[in-house]
């Protein structure tokens, strides 16, 4: 009988960890932890920026509108409860441009009249 009841344990273990297992993978598929965490450096690049004086203000507007943008797009990924690979390449690619034209903002000589 123990023999049993071990096996019932066991593979009610198995069915319950399977179970987790695909949970986890079709919440995973809605997270976007990359693109959240260089959407938050890109802000605090701009932020920087701002601080230092080499973003004007109409400069960093227009990131700030970008990055809103990128924001609404990656809702809009995410919105159908998958983020697909090709989604995510594509939201990758604004990212990108949008880190181009900080850098390009913060290096063109316009400064902040303080």
């Amino acid at each position: 009988m123990k023999r049993i009841d071990m096996k019932r344990i066991v593979s009610s273990l198995l069915t319950f960890a399977l179970v987790l297992g695909m949970c986890a993978a079709s919440m995973a598929q809605t997270v976007t932890p990359g693109i959240n965490n260089r959407e938050r450096r890109q802000q605090k690049r701009i932020r920087k920026g701002v601080r230092s004086g080499e973003l004007t203000k109409k400069e960093a507007a227009r990131l700030e509108a970008q990055q809103a943008k990128t924001k609404a797009a990656e809702a809009v990924a995410k919105s159908d409860g998958k983020v697909t690979a090709k989604e995510r390449v594509r939201l990758q690619k604004r990212e990108n441009r949008t880190s181009r034209r900080i850098y390009r903002q913060k290096h063109d000589n316009q400064t902040r009249k303080h």
